[in-house]
């Protein structure tokens, strides 16, 4: 991996990297969705080796077109900046209208948690079995970036989100991880202290070791942070993180896009393929462009500093 910066990363440092994590969550999405459901035998068969932005897949995407992963982030992100603050209401409202547009992706949990919320207007669903997906996990990137400097906010915040639809330990820790992951990256953490915080969800739920792991990497939330992490500490490059995720197939475009985003923070902006990001749908890559420096800004780090 690269080494970390030198000293206190400056604003400008920490908006690049803010961005790199939300672009690289996109492009991971839009590499990620050509192979979703694929085994890694046939994605060898068709593509060799699947690294370039071309769409298909099951759903016939364009290239660049990204899936769930990407919007419901978005919903996140737009809540906040409508009112420059924690906005857990117009959050579920935001699903709420993205989901009611016909959107070209949505996963059974979180379908359920829409609708409970629709019907009930309540901001949690009930602890489930079935909610140990990885759908609330793919959208924690915003709150990493609103709450950065603010460990215990950003873990509230992510939990928050999370059980709009989402209602499990597991989902519950790996949110969490991915966002202190995020933060640590973008704050130039060295990589020892990155990796402890995959050893501490390791330890406290045995269901995410990661180590050698050549499993599945389906969207049960243990498959897709086991085959995230394998990517992330077994290469040494953003394209090589992504490439090996996006290859395992399954749930690929969402595997793809929580790595994505730990890698665009702890790879930085420039780490990130300018072939990839010149084939994302440029409405979306406007969009998270002028979004993510806004969200690290009114983070507790930034928002007192001139």
């Amino acid at each position: 991996m690269t080494p970390p910066m030198e000293g206190v990363p400056s604003r400008t440092d920490i908006e690049h990297r803010a961005l790199a994590a939300m672009l690289g969550a996109a492009v991971g999405d839009a590499l990620g969705a050509t192979t979703e459901f694929m085994k890694p035998a046939q994605i060898r068969e068709i593509f060799g080796v699947h690294k370039e932005i071309v769409g298909g897949g099951w759903l016939d995407l364009a290239p660049g077109q990204v899936t769930d992963d990407t919007e419901m982030t978005l919903c996140v992100a737009r809540a906040i900046m409508a009112n420059d603050r924690w906005d857990l209401v117009g959050i579920a409202d935001r699903f709420a209208q993205w989901f009611a547009g016909n959107p070209v992706d949505v996963g059974a949990t979180i379908r359920r948690g829409i609708e409970r919320y629709l019907e009930y207007r309540q901001l949690h669903v009930p602890p489930g079995t079935r909610d140990a997906g990885n759908g609330a996990v793919m959208r924690v990137a915003p709150v990493a970036l609103f709450t950065l400097g603010d460990e215990k906010q950003m873990a509230q915040f992510a939990l928050e989100q999370a059980r709009l639809t989402h209602n499990h330990p597991l989902s519950d820790a790996a949110c969490v991880a991915v966002g202190m992951m995020i933060q640590f990256g973008i704050l130039g953490y060295p990589a020892q202290t990155v990796r402890a915080v995959a050893d501490e969800l390791v330890e406290m739920h045995p269901e995410f070791r990661f180590d050698d792991y050549e499993g599945d990497a389906t969207a049960y939330v243990a498959d897709t942070m086991r085959t995230a992490l394998n990517a992330f500490f077994t290469t040494a490059s953003f394209e090589e993180c992504l490439v090996k995720a996006v290859n395992r197939g399954d749930d690929a475009d969402t595997t793809a896009s929580i790595v994505g985003s730990i890698a665009g923070a702890w790879y930085g902006l420039d780490s990130i393929p300018s072939r990839w990001l010149a084939t994302l749908d440029p409405v979306v890559y406007a969009e998270l462009s002028m979004l993510a420096p806004k969200l690290v800004d009114l983070s507790p780090l930034l928002s007192g500093k001139e």
